[in-house]
């Protein structure tokens, strides 16, 4: 019988891989944010003021992530009914999904252009996996911080942090707390830095790593 893990391992693991998919589709597609909609407002604007190229897939990130995690939130109404294993579902497509978006990105780019057909699917596929990520974290692993967007991540470490030096509420539940959420930040970072070396390496085909992590990750059995 498979043994199980802690869901610690699962989120450390989708931490790295929000990191480097990320990294990899800003150096590789204009700049182009696939595991957060944030910080496609600022480069859309930039990209608008210097008229440059990812205009459109910017444009259309945000609609595409609402509609992905819309469709995840109903799918897994209709899995639970049918007493489907919802999580291990999700883990999979997201793996389908990366799998898409590197064969697209190997097999289609670079793009000079990332407006074109080819880099706009590329980036679909990208997105896609990242918002569907988003979307059954906030459910399966709703008390673990979340796995693609650091800024609340880091506030929330330093206010911990500063709370434990000071002494102020210095419970278990602080330091607790406190370390898992410092240890998703250094993985989504670890993910990045390494995308950033292996993209600068080989291009597009970094993102074979990012496959391996979730076909890992879709293997592993979580405690309940």
């Amino acid at each position: 019988m498979k043994k199980s893990v802690s869901p610690v391992v699962v989120t450390t693991l989708l931490s790295f891989n929000a990191g480097f998919v990320d990294a990899a589709s800003f150096l590789g597609l204009d700049g182009l944010f696939t595991a957060h909609v944030t910080g496609n407002f600022v480069t859309l604007a930039a990209a608008l003021v210097a008229g440059s190229h990812g205009i459109l897939g910017k444009l259309l990130a945000l609609p595409e992530f609402i509609l992905v995690i819309a469709l995840a939130r109903f799918a897994g109404a209709m899995l639970r009914k049918r007493k489907a294993p919802v999580l291990r579902i999700f883990l999979v497509t997201e793996v389908v999904l990366l799998l898409t978006f590197f064969a697209l990105a190997v097999g289609c780019g670079p793009f000079p252009n990332t407006d074109t057909p080819a880099a706009l699917a590329t980036a679909f596929a990208g997105v896609a996996a990242m918002a569907l990520q988003n979307g059954f974290q906030r459910v399966h692993f709703a008390s673990a911080p979340p796995t693609t967007i650091m800024t609340g991540n880091t506030t929330q470490a330093t206010i911990d942090a500063v709370d434990l030096l000071m002494g102020a509420s210095s419970t278990p539940e602080t330091r607790a707390r406190f370390k898992r959420v410092a240890l998703g930040i250094v993985n989504f970072a670890l993910g990045c830095a390494l995308s950033a070396l292996l993209y600068w390496a080989v291009g597009f085909w970094c993102l074979g790593v990012a496959v391996l992590v979730g076909v890992v990750t879709a293997l592993l059995r979580v405690e309940s």
